[in-house]
């Protein structure tokens, strides 16, 4: 049986699906609809609708919570690396790293081959002489570097 997360994931994702890649829902009468409470219908948005999943995300409070959730354009995968060089910030772990990595390939927006480049470029095991904080920003500036040259 699926649990709760995956079966609201599954409905918002067929509602994206269904409109063209962007929604606007509100909290309450979701979790109405679910018979869950609302912190459940945060807990999935939060986890699984991220940046790094190719979700934009914006909450407005008030009026019962309005999400609007829009899908990053990944039919032209420019537009796609843009949105995560720019929404990645300063500082990236390695589990972050290969998050966004397993999604590019996921995506097809990268081949397996450069999806194994980039992990290896920005292991802790190549940045095994830097200390934190530092191995994260020079993570971060790896990636961004090595996801901007293939831009072009």
């Amino acid at each position: 049986m699926a649990r709760m997360s995956d079966i609201i994931e599954a409905f918002i994702k067929q509602l994206i699906n269904d409109t063209n890649g962007s929604i606007e829902i509100q909290r309450n009468e979701l979790a109405g609809y679910f018979k869950c409470v609302p912190s459940q219908i945060n807990y999935v948005i939060d986890t699984r609708f991220t940046t790094d999943r190719g979700y934009y995300v914006e909450s407005r409070r008030g009026g019962g919570g309005h999400i609007s959730i829009r899908r990053v354009n990944i039919s032209r995968p420019g537009n796609y690396l843009m949105h995560i060089v720019t929404s990645m910030g300063g500082s990236i772990s390695q589990q972050s790293v290969e998050v966004f990595i397993n999604n590019f390939m996921d995506y097809n927006v990268i081949s397996a081959r450069e999806g194994l480049i980039l992990k290896a470029a920005t292991s802790d095991r190549v940045l095994s002489g830097v200390t934190m904080p530092e191995k994260d920003l020079l993570r971060a500036s790896i990636l961004k570097n090595i996801l901007t040259s293939l831009l072009v």
